[in-house]
């Protein structure tokens, strides 16, 4: 906004906008008084206040700052920390990002405690913003959860053209089942070692269907595996 002439640096307190209109009168009667409340409520706080408010106000939205620390007391993090899921038990999660934000897929697997996420895309790559491997790996691991790229598990997307229907889905994983699987269990069982390490890891793919994915046959293989002794559970 600054380089298009929108705002005005102040060296003193930020920025300034550049022109002479008040805004304020241009909003809708309830838009305004919203803004004002807003502002009478919160105005007055810097932005520690405003983050310590945050955290007191949702606890599980500071399990992962690092600021929180700084401007709770001990008390407090003790709640913070209460409110950070812990899962006990041993499970194979497996997720898809189809019509999801990234932070709502982010916290999906924070809310189960998932520890290590396994892409099994053949090719890591996404138009929907932040699911290419690059982006997803940095994201998970500034939030504590590791990242891991098995491509040999994933189907080409050459094969996954004019997939219309069930049936179509269902004839590709068929093919998926005869030929990916059998020649992947070194791979199958890397993943089940992985998850006696982690206790909870999560296989990701695009499909929010699990029936329209691979993730449920791999998931079903490893299950398969001898030692496997856990749950599977698709969110």
């Amino acid at each position: 906004m600054a380089s298009k002439g929108l705002l005005i640096e102040n060296s003193n307190d930020g920025y300034r906008k550049a022109d002479k209109i008040d805004y304020l009168k241009t909003l809708k009667p309830g838009d305004r008084e919203m803004l004002v409340k807003t502002t009478v409520a919160y105005g007055g706080m810097n932005g520690d206040a405003l983050m310590k408010h945050t955290y007191l106000s949702f606890p599980y939205f500071a399990v992962n700052s690092i600021k929180a620390p700084e401007i709770l007391s001990k008390a407090e993090l003790d709640i913070v920390s209460a409110s950070k899921p812990k899962g006990q038990a041993t499970v194979l999660y497996t997720i898809g990002y189809e019509g999801t934000s990234l932070e709502h897929y982010l916290n999906r697997l924070l809310k189960n405690d998932v520890r290590l996420l396994i892409d099994v895309r053949s090719n890591p790559l996404s138009m929907k913003y932040g699911f290419s491997k690059g982006p997803l790996r940095r994201c998970c691991e500034n939030l504590g959860i590791e990242y891991l790229h098995l491509p040999d598990v994933g189907i080409h997307s050459q094969h996954r053209q004019e997939l219309n229907t069930q049936d179509d889905y269902d004839k590709l994983f068929q093919i998926y089942r005869k030929s990916t699987l059998p020649k992947t269990i070194t791979t199958q069982a890397e993943i089940l070692t992985l998850l006696e390490k982690h206790k909870r890891i999560a296989l990701t793919c695009f499909e929010a269907n699990i029936c329209q994915c691979h993730r449920k046959h791999l998931a079903e293989a490893i299950a398969g595996l001898s030692g496997f002794k856990y749950e599977v559970k698709h969110i």
